[in-house]
């Protein structure tokens, strides 16, 4: 019998912490994204978490922070409150089953309750670009901003 996902904000504790820097050691493993490290306790710090669990085990999560626009941009002004969305990673056996729009979509209505974000912004650097962009524009209805593209010489 399957478990149900249990999805949550989670406390960054002592007990969240191992398990969230273990599933950063599988990601980077994976090799799925240009420049991926694992994180430290310190890339952590502050940030706020929200989880998938599947029984006792994670298998998904998203953490960021909120942050202010150091300068008006083409489509924020100077000073605008937003939650970056650092990290969202979904272990590759419950890929495909909804669980990373889940946890963008817990975010994304606490950050609406509270009214202290006026978007959320994440940037990505995968190698399956065509996937990753589907799921944010397509999936999560985030809008494109800009990109930044290198051809090597």
């Amino acid at each position: 019998m399957k478990n149900e996902i249990i999805f949550r904000e989670a406390a960054l504790d002592e007990a969240l912490l191992p398990v969230l820097l273990a599933l950063s050691v599988d990601w980077e493993r994976e090799e799925s994204c240009r420049g991926y490290r694992r994180n430290t306790k310190a890339d952590l710090a502050g940030r706020r978490v929200w989880v998938a669990r599947d029984g006792e085990s994670i298998v998904g999560y998203l953490f960021g922070l909120m942050e202010k626009t150091e300068k008006t941009s083409t489509v924020l002004s100077s000073d605008t409150p937003y939650f970056e969305v650092e990290e969202l990673y979904v272990r590759p056996a419950y890929r495909g089953q909804g669980i990373g729009r889940r946890l963008f979509s817990l975010a994304e209505e606490a950050m609406r309750q509270e009214g202290t974000a006026q978007c959320l912004m994440l940037s990505t650097a995968t190698k399956n670009w065509k996937s990753i962009l589907h799921f944010y524009l397509d999936e999560l209805d985030m809008t494109f901003w800009n990109a930044r593209l290198f051809k090597r010489l």
